[in-house]
């Protein structure tokens, strides 16, 4: 297996990636029976010399239900009846994933009320005030 590209300054090693092949469920008629379709490819996020540890963190958070107890991110394919086919859809499915990783999000910036929403605010808190106000009881002419 070849190394995985991401960009021009992030290259995966093909010493972190380790694939299996597995049998498949879904169509495919006894074919499924004989032929391991189905590609498991495993990488390894902490051993990954090249990213920048802000972008691990992210990449934990976006895979955090890819993880299996050893820590490793599983990417699974089995949209075709290919095995190689598979093998490179699992491929760009995790550096898909590592290429959203890389980006930083935006900082939020505290924005303020408009004077618009503060005025329909205050109506509104009005109008529920005058709609329970008329609400008091009947009174009784003593």
């Amino acid at each position: 297996m070849d190394s995985l590209v991401i960009n021009s300054q992030l290259v995966i090693p093909a010493r972190h990636l380790h694939w299996t092949a597995v049998r498949s469920s879904g169509p495919g008629g006894q074919n499924v029976n004989k032929v391991a379709s189905k590609v498991d490819l495993r990488f390894e996020i902490a051993a990954c010399e090249g990213m920048h540890p802000a972008a691990k963190a992210r990449l934990y958070v976006l895979c955090r239900n890819k993880l299996d107890a050893d820590g490793l991110v599983v990417i699974t394919s089995q949209r075709t009846r290919d095995q190689l086919q598979n093998l490179e859809d699992a491929r760009e499915k995790l550096a898909a994933l590592i290429k959203a990783a890389l980006i930083p999000p935006r900082p939020r910036r505290p924005t303020k009320p408009t004077y618009g929403s503060k005025l329909r605010r205050l109506e509104g808190k009005s109008h529920t005030k005058q709609k329970k106000q008329s609400r008091g009881r009947v009174g009784s002419d003593d």
